[in-house]
């Protein structure tokens, strides 16, 4: 799929991630994708992200978008031509925007479904709620902002967490099609995460037993972003050896 270059702030963003069977997440997988993991388990997780500015890269900031989006991610790996390469699988995308969910997998890579955004934010905590208009998804996440990465049996440091997530900058969705994958890249000059600490997180998908039985996800960490540039780049579509699931 083709489309513009979107330039943009990262006003927030809450990477919340979760300890995952390496089985379970290989199930939810299209091929030829596999999970990457990290000290045995797969890592996946939501991503709660308001951007602001959103305009193509010719234009000025003045004329942006703001919106309040969410996604739901495992981190994969394939057989590229030069080696291995990573990125990460986005079974659904959601968002409080009409426009975002009118364009997307039309006119820019990644389907979104509608939902609808709670958002209370101050120095001390963020808590984001959604619920989709369809009914499938609810999430609730409170985090708080801490000076260091504790409690992770995923990764060491903030410093490793952050280097495993920008290394994973490509998106991959389900197409409407199911023959292949739409390809969405973030791109920043001005990376930088700091830790978080999840006070309290309630996600219907992660949370369901016919997805992830009991014991096969485990919350682990949580990464915030503020105020980070960022360019989202549409890619060559990225194609399937097996039907891609239908997202849910």
């Amino acid at each position: 799929m083709t489309g513009p270059r979107l330039s943009s702030v990262i006003e927030r963003r809450l990477l919340v991630n979760y300890r995952v069977d390496p089985d379970i997440a290989a199930g939810l997988l299209p091929a030829p994708l596999r999970p990457q993991l990290v000290r045995g388990s797969a890592v996946a997780g939501i991503c709660l992200l308001r951007v602001g500015g959103v305009r193509p890269g010719w234009s000025p900031a003045a004329v942006g978008l703001r919106s309040e989006n969410a996604a739901h991610r495992i981190s994969v790996e394939w057989d590229g031509p030069e080696g291995v390469e990573s990125g990460v699988y986005i079974p659904r995308r959601d968002s409080a925007s009409r426009l975002n969910v009118l364009a997307g997998g039309r006119i820019f890579p990644g389907a979104h479904g509608h939902a609808d955004f709670t958002v209370r934010e101050d120095a001390a905590e963020v808590r984001v709620a959604f619920a989709t208009r369809d009914g499938e998804v609810r999430v609730d996440a409170s985090v708080q902002p801490t000076d260091e990465l504790r409690g992770s049996e995923l990764f060491m440091d903030l410093a490793e967490a952050s280097a495993f997530f920008r290394a994973g900058a490509r998106g991959l969705s389900p197409h409407a099609s199911g023959r292949h994958l739409d390809v969405l890249e973030m791109s920043t000059d001005a990376w930088r995460v700091t830790a978080g600490r999840a006070r309290s997180v309630r996600s219907s998908f992660f949370e369901d037993p016919d997805r992830f039985p009991p014991g096969s996800a485990a919350l682990d960490s949580v990464l915030v972003m503020r105020g980070v540039p960022a360019r989202w780049s549409p890619r060559a579509p990225f194609p399937l050896t097996a039907p891609a699931a239908r997202p849910r």
